[in-house]
């Protein structure tokens, strides 16, 4: 049976977990049924191995300035070395090469540095992790940066913000080859909170650090992602957690700084997002899956939360208009990023 070989570029100071999300998710998949399954190769420079940032070393498994194919993805991994990376004229070199004979070119976190080097996201939209947003966009005035989405896809080029993220790119890759029961089978196998829409920021709902925890919340919140299309309204969940809805509704303000209601149309959205951009299912059909009433409930959520109709965000998932900081070329700053870059 024919192999989708998964070319993964490692170099010295590449981060391990850029590699791991990917290779490791890819690997379930086989094992959950991939047909054609999936076959990574760690490509560095001579085949050497590789030191990451943790201090570990990685074999490589092939030589970079060898590999001839067949690829089907090729994919730059990030790291605090991919400064030099970028400034390696060889590496840089076969990355471009590489490109040519691959179905979809990717990156993941600060690798996408080493694309834009290879001139791989001249006038693309990309994005890479929030930290090293503005560096890439002053480096590389021809290509949009992004600081906020988990991923980006633009034609057959993707890239991904920060580390993890490689997890969420890795499960878009399988939903696009297998469909998304595989997908949402490689997400439970790596005991993935949600499978999170690519246009959902960076910095969400699902990463932002509280100043406390509490065993009922995690619980309930767990269980509302898990179940989007039940019944989740305040009865039901406060008995799902045993405690009266009002008390439910304190633990909610005082730990994740929403109602449960307001938690449980956020978590919908962002499903509901995912659906619009990664499958053809009609309007409707999104609203049920994830526990609306009806589209106009849904219209409503997304004209809130997003600033538009599911219908516009369908076709353009970057959401709300944007404005450009005229200081740093071909940077995009959304709400999100002006906020982080005003704390």
């Amino acid at each position: 049976m024919p192999e989708r070989v998964i070319l993964v570029v490692g170099y010295d100071g590449a981060e391990l977990l850029d590699i791991a999300c990917v290779t490791s998710s890819l690997d379930i998949a086989n094992r959950i049924g991939a047909s054609p399954p999936y076959r990574t190769v760690l490509a560095t420079p001579g085949g050497r191995p590789i030191t990451c940032d943790s201090g570990l070393q990685l074999a490589g498994q092939t030589a970079l300035e060898q590999f001839r194919g067949p690829l089907d993805t090729l994919l730059v991994s990030g790291g605090l070395g991919h400064r030099d990376a970028a400034e390696d004229a060889v590496l840089v070199g076969h990355v471009r090469r590489l490109a040519k004979l691959a179905r979809r070119t990717a990156s993941v976190c600060t690798g996408a540095t080493v694309l834009a080097e290879a001139g791989l996201l001249a006038n693309k939209r990309v994005t890479t992790h929030w930290m090293y947003a503005e560096q890439l966009a002053r480096n590389y005035p021809e290509i949009i940066v992004d600081p906020d989405p988990i991923y980006v896809r633009d034609g057959d080029v993707a890239t991904s913000g920060g580390v993890t993220s490689a997890l969420d790119l890795t499960l878009a890759f399988v939903e696009d080859d297998h469909g998304m029961a595989l997908a949402r089978g490689v997400a439970l196998g790596v005991v993935a909170y949600l499978q999170r829409p690519g246009a959902q920021a960076q910095l969400s709902m699902f990463l932002t650090r509280r100043d406390g925890d509490d065993l009922v919340v995690r619980r309930t919140t767990s269980h509302i992602v898990s179940n989007l299309a039940e019944d989740l309204t305040a009865g039901a969940l406060a008995r799902l957690a045993g405690v009266s809805e009002r008390h439910l509704s304190r633990l909610f303000l005082t730990y994740v700084r929403e109602t449960p209601a307001q938690y449980v149309r956020r978590a919908r959205t962002e499903a509901a997002a995912h659906l619009l951009t990664s499958t053809a299912l009609p309007l409707p059909a999104v609203a049920r899956r994830c526990g609306f009433g009806s589209t106009e409930t849904m219209r409503q959520a997304f004209v809130t939360h997003f600033g538009v109709p599911p219908s516009a965000y369908r076709r353009n998932p970057v959401g709300p208009a944007t404005e450009s900081d005229p200081s740093a070329p071909g940077l995009v700053l959304s709400s999100a990023a002006g906020a982080r870059s005003d704390s």
